[in-house]
């Protein structure tokens, strides 16, 4: 009975925080989508829409790592659904930015009304990346209590097309919003929606998520899992801290695969956060299609990351950071190809090549944290997953202001350029841990 009740808990849990994690996509990609919009009507340039992105990058990155001390302490439920909701109220705000502005200044027009509005803008988009840190630490705190070692890449892979998903159908759908909504031929104010709208689905998603989910199997009288207890004296002879020093912060692994972690999220921003301004502006493509070809790259990463779980744990038993250097070389390839491509070129070469890059960059991007709580072990899993989380959204200083820096002052070309040399180093990152045990279970308990 307690072994179905288990396994029952861990599909459930596996299934529901898929949904809240997706859920948190939905107020965080929305961003891109609206930024054309925001461009046109607000006269924002891109180094400006960078430097949206590189702080509310920063911010996110610094969020979840303070997230993931508490999130090893806190009740999982409660801390997800909190996050989540008050997600949903700072895009709410967002979107209301205009009149925001105007009831401040009590004016509609003129630079103190633009200034106003753009630094409004700015805090609630920094303020929505703190709140962002609640959305993943939580999770990795479950999914370890919930899930075996041995497991953890397989079904962890699975449970990352989460974020895939979410940011796939809300680009599919801030797609047909600035095609079909807003004034004029130009569809006006088509942006705005992009934050209302999915801020309404988020806060409906935060009730179901304090619904149907639980914390860890202990608070619902469910056994730990076996073979990850520690010893039964850790908490008297080990404490918290000295743990935490010798699994997360001493550990040379956590901090390699950190390191790494920066050069995939270069990558992976790079084409995300400016694909529909990349595809539109260096390649001729309307917005949305450009919409549909970015749900396509997520699409592809949902499949990309799915198979390098299971090649993870089938070929290479667990040791997922040899993984992460293949998936590097085959973005390296990829990239390279969808630079070459001409604005002349056919739809279905920029569908294949979008979907091959996607393919290969989601493979590290699910596998790092996958590696990280397997390394720090699941006392320490959330910490772990922050602190490389904080190097990741670091990159966006690269991703953010700097990308859109070159794009605006060298163009297009040689922003490419950067992205297959920063997938590059991050294969040659990888190669540094290639003969790193799979987890640190044995160590602690030998």
């Amino acid at each position: 009975m307690t072994s179905g009740s288990f396994k029952y808990w861990q599909i459930r849990t596996i299934i529901i925080t898929m949904i809240g994690y997706a859920l948190f996509y939905f107020v965080r990609k929305n961003f891109s989508m609206a930024m054309p919009g925001m461009a046109t009507d607000l006269g924002i340039t891109k180094v400006n829409l960078g430097i949206f992105l590189t702080l509310h990058g920063l911010i996110y990155g610094f969020s979840r790592f303070i997230n993931g001390i508490f999130a090893d302490h806190l009740n999982a439920r409660f801390h997800m659904v909190t996050g989540l909701a008050l997600c949903a109220v700072a895009n709410l705000a967002f979107g209301f930015g205009e009149d925001i502005a105007g009831w401040i200044t009590g004016e509609r027009s003129g630079s103190q009304f633009t200034n106003t509005l753009v630094l409004f803008m700015g805090i609630t988009w920094v303020v929505n990346g703190l709140l962002q840190g609640s959305g993943f630490p939580p999770c990795a705190r479950l999914l370890t209590h919930w899930i075996p070692p041995k497991e953890l890449a397989t079904k962890m892979s699975v449970w990352n097309t989460s974020h895939s998903v979410g940011a796939c159908l809300v680009v599919i759908l801030c797609g047909y919003i600035m095609s079909n909504m807003g004034v004029g031929d130009t569809h006006a104010g088509a942006w705005r929606w992009c934050f209302l709208i999915p801020s309404a689905i988020a806060f409906a998603g935060a009730i179901f998520l304090c619904v149907f989910l639980r914390d860890i199997p202990s608070s619902i009288g469910l056994p730990e899992l076996p073979g990850t207890e520690m010893k039964k004296d850790a908490g008297k002879s080990i404490e918290y801290k000295t743990l935490l020093r010798k699994k997360v912060f001493g550990n040379k692994f956590i901090w390699i695969l950190g390191i790494a972690n920066f050069f995939v999220y270069v990558v992976r921003f790079s084409m995300l956060d400016w694909g529909p301004t990349l595809l539109s502006q260096s390649k001729g493509i309307d917005m949305k299609m450009s919409g549909w070809l970015v749900a396509l790259f997520e699409i592809a990463g949902v499949v990309g990351m799915l198979a390098a779980g299971w090649i993870s744990d089938r070929y290479f038993k667990g040791r997922a950071h040899r993984t992460c250097f293949f998936c590097m070389l085959g973005i390296i390839l990829f990239a390279f190809l969808f630079r070459q491509l001409s604005p002349e070129a056919p739809i279905w070469m920029y569908i294949v090549v979008l979907c091959a890059t996607g393919f290969f960059i989601y493979g590290p991007q699910a596998l790092i944290g996958i590696a990280a709580a397997n390394q720090a072990t699941k006392k320490a899993a959330a910490t772990a997953s922050g602190l490389t989380g904080i190097f990741g959204y670091a990159s966006t200083a690269v991703s953010g202001v700097g990308f859109g820096y070159v794009a605006q002052h060298y163009g297009w070309d040689l922003a490419y350029v950067a992205i297959i040399l920063t997938a590059l180093l991050g294969a040659g990152v990888f190669l540094l841990m290639w003969n790193a045990k799979a987890d640190g279970y044995e160590e602690e308990n030998g």
